[in-house]
C-alpha cells in the first residue's frame, strides 16, 4: 500500500531476523567461501585490503589495531552491511562506504574523492570489496598513488593476479584506465590527477572502446561470479 513502511529483512533486534541474516549471508553472499580465506594482503604499514570480512574476522582486526573500516561495495540494504554495521559499532571501529564499481571507468569524482578520502581516514585501515580482488584493486591503485607516492606506473600492479584480479574479463576496464594514462597523459607530462580533470579523460568514452576477452569474461562473470 502506498506510504506502508517496508519492514527490514536484516533486522538483527530479532531472532528470527538474525537467522534470516545470516543464511543470506552465508549462502546468497557466497561468506562461506570467506570463512577461511580473506585475500588479506597488507599494503603499507597502515592499510590492509581483504575481502568481505565477518562479524569475527573484524574482531580480529581490531586486535590487530584496525580503527577504520572501508567497505566499497555500497549495498546499504543487504546481509552484509547489516552484519558490518553491527559489528563496526561494537568493536568502535569506524565504517566508512565510499562505492565504486568493478566494470565501469572511475569518475572524476571517486578519483578526487579517493583521494580526500585517504587523506582523512583514521590509521590503521581495512579496506574491502566483496572479493578483494577489483574494487580493493582500483582503490589500492589510488591509495598507492596518492597516500603512498607511487607512480601510476609502479601501483597499478595492485591490480594484478596475486589478488584474484583478472584483467581479461570485463573486470580489466580498471586496467584499461590507468593503461590510457600511462599512453596519453604520462608522455604529454601531465600527472595522473591532470589528466583526470582534463577533456582527454572520457569515463564512458573508456569503457566504450574498452575490449574483454571472452575466456576472462566467462572466469569472471559465469565461474567466478563477481560482484
Amino acid at each position: 500500500m502506498h506510504g506502508e513502511t517496508v519492514p527490514n529483512p536484516y533486522d538483527l533486534t530479532t531472532f528470527g531476523g538474525r537467522v534470516k541474516t545470516y543464511f543470506d549471508y552465508t549462502f546468497k553472499d557466497h561468506a562461506f567461501l570467506r570463512l577461511g580465506f580473506q585475500n588479506a594482503h597488507w599494503i603499507s604499514d597502515e592499510l590492509v585490503r581483504t575481502n568481505q570480512p565477518w562479524p569475527h574476522q573484524l574482531a580480529h582486526w581490531k586486535r590487530h589495531g584496525i580503527k577504520t573500516v572501508i567497505n566499497l561495495r555500497g549495498g546499504f540494504d543487504g546481509s552484509f552491511y547489516a552484519l558490518e554495521k553491527e559489528a563496526c559499532a561494537k568493536l568502535g571501529i569506524e565504517l566508512v562506504n565510499f562505492t565504486v564499481a568493478s566494470r565501469e571507468v572511475p569518475t572524476v569524482a571517486q578519483v578526487l574523492g579517493a583521494k580526500k578520502l585517504f587523506n582523512q581516514i583514521a590509521y590503521p585501515a581495512l579496506m574491502h570489496c566483496k572479493s578483494g580482488a577489483d574494487r580493493a584493486g582500483v582503490m589500492s591503485v589510488l591509495y598507492m598513488h596518492f597516500r603512498q607516492g607511487r607512480t601510476i606506473r609502479e601501483a597499478v600492479d595492485q591490480l594484478g593476479f596475486r589478488y584474484l584480479h583478472v584483467k581479461q574479463g570485463k573486470t580489466g576496464v580498471l586496467d584499461y584506465t590507468f593503461e590510457r594514462y600511462l599512453d596519453e597523459g604520462e608522455p604529454a607530462g601531465m600527472s595522473f590527477l591532470e589528466w583526470v580533470q582534463s577533456p582527454a579523460y572520457d569515463p564512458k568514452g573508456m569503457k566504450a572502446t574498452f575490449q574483454s576477452q571472452m575466456w576472462g569474461s566467462v572466469l569472471t562473470e559465469k565461474l567466478l561470479r563477481r560482484e
